[in-house]
């Protein structure tokens, strides 16, 4: 009886030994948060706002629906020209359901630009965001917001979504070109 009761320890005691690591192995492997002053270098940013790279300052937003989102500003030469882009990441389910919120609602969502974006009643040009348009070829789906002032490019891709927007561009349509060249660079190293 006694050899049975050693045994059935020594079993229980090495299953729970087994689980213990199991689960230390887990913690370890769980993805590291992602640094968003690593996905793009000075050469990306020369190359698309034809200016320096001075410096990187890292940033924290507060979570959203639970998401955690870091962000990145990347200052240059010329402070106008500087870039901005915040990742968010967390739980698919989480991140899908947000994404889902803001960008697909149904008669709402807009596959072309409209001719009057970023006008208000009046027709007269206003500061606030325009329905998100669709920016095909770039992540799993990808939506530009944005008016004549303003303009941001959110990019899809598995558990997390960038957020890219660049400073010193007038023109929508080049501010949206080159915020996708960038969005592009960063899926690169996006791991």
């Amino acid at each position: 009886m006694k050899s049975i009761l050693l045994f059935l320890c020594m079993l229980i005691c090495a299953t729970v030994a087994s689980l213990e690591g199991q689960q230390r192995s887990a913690m370890t492997t769980q993805a590291q948060p992602i640094d968003p002053c690593k996905l793009l270098t000075g050469e990306d940013i020369k190359s698309v706002q034809g200016d320096t790279l001075e410096e990187t300052e890292p940033g924290t937003e507060p979570s959203v629906h639970g998401l955690e989102q870091a962000l990145c500003l990347y200052r240059t030469s010329t402070p106008v020209k500087s870039v901005s882009i915040a990742v968010a990441s967390g739980a698919r389910k989480q991140l899908r359901e947000y994404w889902r919120k803001q960008f697909h609602r149904g008669a709402e969502r807009q596959e072309e630009a409209q001719p009057d974006a970023g006008k208000n009643k009046s027709g007269r040009e206003d500061h606030e965001e325009s329905t998100p348009r669709i920016v095909n070829g770039v992540g799993e789906e990808a939506y530009w917001v944005g008016n004549r002032m303003i303009g941001v490019l959110y990019v899809l891709r598995g558990n997390t979504f960038l957020r890219v927007s660049v400073g010193g561009v007038r023109d929508e349509a080049a501010r949206m070109e080159k915020s996708v060249a960038l969005a592009r660079a960063a899926l690169k190293r996006l791991r």
